[in-house]
């Protein structure tokens, strides 16, 4: 089974930014640790990362995955709130796409109440930081 983690906006400033939100884990170390888990609970999966702050990257990232990789984890940061291009995208592709975010947006500003993704995605995981892309990786892996 191969794995395509797909981050959005700003999660290259994971650390740095916004701490009491997203927490103090960079990308990289995010990164590091999803590998390490895969390695350690699923040494068969193969796990591939990538992340953009372009929403045509991203686009474009989904549709080059469809034929090479059997799921996809999303973390579309702020856009999940508005890109309807990205939503189609993703309903587009014949591949379980997980959404997933570190903190809870259904628990903070009333604009990131909207989401114009979770409807073509797979499933969701929300609010446990790192706990939410592992929960994705178990819920794959496990057929759940």
């Amino acid at each position: 089974m191969k794995i395509l983690v797909l981050n959005g906006p700003n999660l290259n400033l994971l650390g740095e930014r916004e701490p009491e939100i997203y927490g103090t884990l960079t990308l990289d170390q995010l990164n590091t640790q999803l590998v390490e888990y895969i390695q350690n609970s699923y040494p068969a999966i193969q796990l591939d990362l990538f992340q953009s702050n372009h929403e045509g990257t991203l686009i474009d990232k989904l549709h080059e995955v469809r034929n090479t990789h059997d799921a996809v984890i999303f973390n579309p940061a702020a856009y999940t709130h508005y890109s309807i291009a990205l939503r189609d995208a993703i309903a587009a592709i014949d591949i379980p796409v997980v959404e997933v975010h570190l903190s809870n947006p259904d628990q903070r500003e009333d604009f990131r109440k909207t989401n114009v993704i979770r409807d073509v995605c797979t499933t969701h995981f929300q609010g446990k930081g790192l706990q939410s892309y592992i929960d994705a990786i178990d819920y794959l892996a496990t057929g759940a």
